[in-house]
């Protein structure tokens, strides 16, 4: 995903907010890179800005745009192969987050490094948000939390695993350590938004776990359509976008950013040894040159300016 503009850049639409767009689709390309100059074109047409991701296993993105820009990049994305069924995730943004638009062509849409994991193949059954309180509360259900741990330190489901992983691709390993704990279980996972858990069903299936459920549409899908009152989530969900998290129906949550590492701060993290505000936090200070701090420093200056002339 592209990384936001901290000050964001002016849509040129008058007083519309731009809209932000999350999709992600498994489909099989057999020649991703001829999709490529295409959907670029339609994308600088509607003015859009953000990165989208092309590979043989499907494509994945996040753009911002006008609401006609991203009808037209979307109505483009449902002509590809398999990819009639999009859909996207919507948010508002007071301005651009994105500089500039990228396609990019790369060997997974999300990088997991296993070949047998296909989602285009083989994935785990989908549960609605609307059934999902009853399959995770099951004593014969192991609930696996597919994010990274500075997403699950924010927030997750009563009960879920956290494997304590700092990236997607080290997830195989963490199941060839930890695999065999869940003999006899019914596996549940849930990510963000999706994609990252219908790649890792695939790979379970690989594996020969036979029954693997992940949550439909993911964390966002759950607190979106899912009362608060109901909920089985505790906390917030980190986003990749400029609200940084979302708590039920959506609502910004409290999180900060660090524009060191790009990892979610909450107030305790900001009270840590580490922190310095858009230099760095207590994840990332180790080992930073006093050069690149000044650089931070110059960089945050800059930014709040800009800020305050609005």
């Amino acid at each position: 995903m592209a990384a936001p503009l901290a000050g964001g850049a002016r849509l040129g639409i008058g007083s519309v907010m731009p809209t932000v767009a999350a999709f992600y689709r498994f489909a099989p390309f057999p020649d991703p890179d001829a999709l490529r100059a295409p959907l670029l074109a339609v994308c600088e047409a509607a003015g859009a800005r953000g990165s989208i991701l092309l590979a043989s296993e499907g494509i994945n993105g996040t753009i911002a745009a006008s609401r006609d820009g991203i009808a037209a990049v979307i109505a483009h994305i449902r002509t590809l192969p398999g990819c009639a069924g999009l859909t996207w995730k919507r948010a508002e943004a007071p301005a651009l987050p994105f500089g500039r638009i990228k396609v990019r062509l790369k060997r997974e849409i999300v990088t997991l490094g296993r070949p047998e994991a296909d989602p285009t193949r083989t994935v785990g059954t989908y549960v609605a948000p609307a059934d999902w309180n009853a399959l995770i509360a099951a004593p014969d259900v192991a609930v696996i939390d597919t994010r990274n741990d500075y997403e699950v330190a924010l927030g997750t489901f009563v009960g879920a695993i956290d494997p304590r992983t700092r990236s997607f691709r080290d997830f195989p390993d963490w199941w060839a350590r930890q695999g065999n704990a869940f003999q006899g279980k019914r596996i549940a996972m849930f990510c963000t938004g999706g994609i990252r858990c219908e790649k890792a069903t695939s790979f379970l299936k690989a594996q020969g776990v036979d029954e693997v459920y992940h949550l439909q549409g993911g964390i966002l899908d759950y607190l979106e359509q899912v009362p608060a009152s109901e909920s089985l989530w505790h906390g917030e969900c980190f986003v990749f976008d400029q609200r940084v998290s979302v708590v039920h129906g959506l609502e910004p949550g409290t999180a900060g950013l660090c524009h060191g590492c790009r990892a979610p701060l909450t107030d305790t993290d900001r009270a840590r040894p580490g922190y310095e505000e858009g230099v760095s936090c207590h994840r990332c200070h180790e080992g930073l040159t006093e050069e690149t701090r000044r650089g931070r420093r110059e960089r945050h200056r800059q930014i709040t300016r800009a800020l305050s002339r609005g």
